[in-house]
Order: C-alpha cells, then sequence, then structure tokens
C-alpha cells in the first residue's frame, strides 16, 4: 500500500504521518518525485488504518499495490532511479559501459584491460575473482587477490569497478574493494545473499536467473530493497531455451517490460546472452535501442586463451572500441548520451 501526498508537504508534516504509521507496527519507505511523495507501507495494512490515513489533511490518496513486489514497482516509484557513484549516474540519460573479462587472471592482464577500458570511453571495469562455474574443475577465479588487483587497475585508470560476490560470507569483503555488487544468475534466488546485499548498501547488479520470470526477478530485487538499499540494477543475461545455436536466448523484450513494470535501472549482458563473439556487437546496440540503461561487455586482449574457457563471446579490444564508438553515434536517436574520448577517431558506422 502507498499513501500519495502533494510534492509540497512539508518534511515535518511527511515525519508526523511516518510516525503515526509505524506506531502501528508498519515499515515505511519514503520516495520523493517531481510532482508527488509516496509513502510505501510494508506489511499488512489494517483496512480502519487506511481508512484512518484517506482522512488525513494532506494525503491525496491510499492506494493498495496488488503486486507482490512493492519498493521495485513503477507504482510506488513513477519516476526513474538514479544510482550515482562518483561521476557516473546510471539510470540517467548517460550511457554507462561496462568492460573487462569474464575473470581477473593477473596484475598485468588486469591492468592492461583497464587501460584499454579506459581508452575507448567506458565507465566500469568489470572482473571476477571468485567464479561459480558448472565443472567442480573448471577455473574458479584467484579470489580476495584478485579483489585487489582489480580495485588497484580501476584505481588507477579511473575505473567504477564491477565484481561478482557468491556467498554472504564474502559480501564485506568485495564491498570493501569493489563499487558495485554483481549477483549472478546462479544466486537470483539466494535469499540469504540478498538479504546481506540489503544491510551492505553498496550498488547491486542483479542478473535474471536463466529460468526466471520478470515478477521473480522484481522479487528478488525486493529483498534486496526492503533490506534498506535501493541501489539496484537489473540486468538481463540471456534465459535458457530449446535453441542450441546461441548460449542463451537475450530476451529483449524484458528491457521495455522491467523498464514498463519498475523504476529500477536496466542493464544488457549481450555476451552471456549469446555466448558468441560476433553477435555481442548486435545484440548491444539493440538492447540500447530497446531501452537498456547500458551494457556489460566481456573484452578480453586473448579471448581464445582466456583461463575461464570463455573466450568465445568476448570481443578483442579493437572490436570494443569499435562498438563504443557505435553507440556514441546510436544514444542521441534513442535519447541518449555517450560519450567517446575525443582521441579516439570514430570510424565505425551504427
Amino acid at each position: 500500500m502507498i499513501v500519495i501526498t502533494s510534492v509540497h508537504t512539508p518534511d515535518e508534516r511527511i515525519r508526523e504521518i511516518v510516525e503515526m504509521i509505524e506506531k502501528e507496527g508498519i515499515k515505511t519507505h519514503v520516495s520523493r518525485g517531481s510532482d508527488r511523495t509516496v509513502i510505501g507501507l510494508i506489511g499488512r495494512v489494517e483496512p480502519k488504518l487506511a481508512e484512518h490515513l484517506r482522512q488525513l489533511k494532506d494525503v491525496e490518496n491510499v492506494v493498495k499495490i496488488s503486486k507482490s513486489y512493492k519498493l521495485a514497482s513503477r507504482d510506488f516509484q513513477p519516476e526513474d532511479t538514479v544510482i550515482t557513484i562518483g561521476d557516473v549516474k546510471i539510470g540517467g540519460e548517460e550511457l554507462v559501459i561496462m568492460g573487462g573479462p569474464c575473470a581477473v587472471e593477473s596484475p598485468a592482464q588486469i591492468d592492461e584491460i583497464a587501460k584499454l577500458v579506459k581508452a575507448a570511453g567506458a565507465q566500469v571495469l568489470r572482473g571476477g575473482a571468485f567464479k561459480p562455474r558448472t565443472g567442480p574443475y573448471s577455473f574458479q577465479g584467484v579470489g580476495v587477490e584478485g579483489l585487489v588487483m582489480m580495485a588497484e587497475a580501476g584505481k588507477k585508470h579511473g575505473l567504477l569497478t564491477i565484481t561478482e560476490v557468491m556467498t554472504p560470507e564474502y559480501v564485506d569483503i568485495c564491498a570493501e574493494y569493489a563499487d558495485i555488487l554483481q549477483v549472478g544468475t546462479r544466486n537470483m534466488q539466494n535469499f540469504d545473499l540478498l538479504r546481506k546485499l540489503g544491510e551492505c548498501g553498496k550498488p547491486v547488479l542483479l542478473k535474471r536467473g536463466f529460468s526466471a520470470t520478470y515478477d521473480e526477478l522484481l522479487n528478488a530485487a525486493e529483498y534486496i530493497l526492503a533490506g534498506g538499499n535501493p541501489n539496484v540494477m537489473l540486468c538481463e543475461r540471456g534465459i535458457r531455451t530449446f535453441e542450441t545455436y546461441t548460449r542463451n536466448t537475450l530476451d529483449l523484450s524484458a528491457i521495455p517490460s522491467l523498464k514498463h513494470l519498475s523504476h529500477l535501472p536496466v542493464i544488457s549482458d549481450p555476451s552471456h546472452g549469446t555466448g558468441r563473439r560476433e553477435l555481442v556487437e548486435p545484440m548491444s546496440k539493440a538492447s540500447i535501442a530497446a531501452g537498456a540503461d547500458g551494457l556489460i561487455v566481456e573484452m578480453h586482449t586473448d579471448p581464445d586463451n582466456s583461463m575461464t574457457g570463455d573466450g568465445v563471446q568476448s570481443l578483442f579490444p579493437d572490436q570494443f572500441a569499435g562498438l563504443m564508438q557505435d553507440l556514441e553515434k546510436l544514444a542521441p536517436l534513442v535519447g541518449r548520451r555517450f560519450d567517446t574520448p575525443k582521441s579516439m577517431l570514430s570510424t565505425a558506422s551504427v
């Protein structure tokens, strides 16, 4: 349930209404928009309380939200959430690109890739320190050392960093070194992990489970939001279908659907979504055209010899740079902005 007041309602009056609600054992969440202020009520609301709220001065309406997810719903917050990390705003006008290897392999490797990611115009360095793999004998990442390597490379080259966190026990150490914490597809419904991320406050990129519905993804996001962390991004990374040519099927319709259902930023992962290098660039552009707020793209200096074996979906540096140039041209056509460094010559075409 939400209580809607005028945007002109004084802060003191909002606090009075919130205190009255919380005395009834109901948690609240206040969202201020350009034309209204919404107080979200989390918990069972008795009809008597709802009717009393409707009669209060400054309350314009009381609306019951039928969706199982409340805080993630656009009914609760009509305006888009914009997550600010330093100088980077995710969910606003500017496209945000996250690029880098599937896994951190060595200081030299991640430093060189960070340099290339920055030169191409991306704002975030991606890289896994802990890698959840299907097979127990596959490369599992270099652990905490990888976090240190990536943090140093990001700081050196002026990039934010994002890494995957797999268990609640690793949230604090990952949050110490990374700017954004990623929840992988296999952990989308790891509710203990989601609750811990709700407490930590760090921005979270929540990847859709490979068999999850939009409703299930948004309810997973609700766990983090309900824990007190408003900085959640949704990520479409492909779903499992009967098709075998691609690694997954990138669900482009998820992007506008999630933007319609929720106020949270939506990021597309065309690398895992297709699993094929030649498809990453066109699906990146299609994702932006569909309304994505940004991309997370795998790039490696020697993808065919990467330690994870996922090189078939990683772009070479020149392909990554070419994609960034194309996005600079595409962005204004869809009401967005993306600027590559002025030193780059724009030779590619959309």
